[in-house]
């Protein structure tokens, strides 16, 4: 099945530097150097090497301070998708092509569902017949090898998402955690335990607990992220 989410990174430059989390200094090919938006809240471990070549979109909103974003870098021979928003709105669409079998049959797919005071979850899916699905997606750009890591840095926000997920599943919930690995060169996905012990232990808790923990992997290009399947997930 073709699932794609059109991207549009028209700009081709160099990563300078990436700092204070959502800023990058980038070299255009024109010889320009432009701070650019970073859209990405983790360390970014593996994915920002100075000099690496990137690919940055432009936006014409007179309210933002910085016109162009970074969307995406190149890892050896890989582009690797760094626009965390990208990954919801990619989970979105194959969530509603019934991609994923595991979460194939729901009529309705609603967004940012709020499941606690202070928490909310990327999707709820209902409508089946069956009990509903909340699913988490965690969007994984650092890789070991062949092997897909999350997270990057210490992910407090992540261990609470296990724990509500669990506490879902307690209440009769399907309830899922969904990885959308942003890099075609990965065959497996494991939690980055030597990064955050304690969020692979809270993952490996909700798993425990009855919460399903699923994976796909997505070709990045700049023009847009495909589909490319499924993933194993280790824990």
């Amino acid at each position: 099945m073709t699932v794609r989410l059109p991207v549009r990174a028209e700009l081709s430059g160099r990563l300078l530097r990436r700092y204070k989390r959502f800023l990058a200094d980038v070299a255009f090919e024109d010889g320009s150097e432009v701070t650019v938006h970073c859209p990405n809240p983790g360390s970014m471990r593996g994915c920002a090497e100075p000099g690496s070549e990137v690919r940055c979109s432009t936006s014409d909103n007179p309210k933002r301070k910085l016109r162009h974003t970074l969307e995406m870098i190149r890892v050896g021979r890989t582009w690797v998708g760094l626009h965390t928003l990208h990954a919801n709105a990619f989970a979105a669409r194959v969530l509603e092509a019934g991609a994923i079998p595991e979460l194939a049959g729901y009529s309705e797919i609603k967004r940012e569902v709020k499941v606690a005071e202070g928490t909310r979850l990327d999707f709820r899916l209902s409508g089946s017949g069956r009990e509903d699905a909340f699913v988490e997606v965690k969007s994984v750009t650092l890789a070991e090898g062949r092997v897909a890591r999350f997270p990057d840095s210490v992910s407090e926000r992540g261990r609470r998402h296990c724990q509500t997920l669990a506490q879902l599943r307690a209440e009769g919930s399907r309830a899922v955690q969904l990885y959308i690995v942003q890099r075609g060169d990965c065959t497996q996905v494991e939690p980055a335990e030597d990064i955050d012990p304690l969020y692979a232990e809270a993952l490996r808790d909700a798993a425990r607990a009855g919460v399903e923990v699923l994976a796909v992997r997505a070709k990045v290009s700049p023009t847009g992220i495909s589909l490319d399947g499924p993933l194993p997930v280790k824990l």
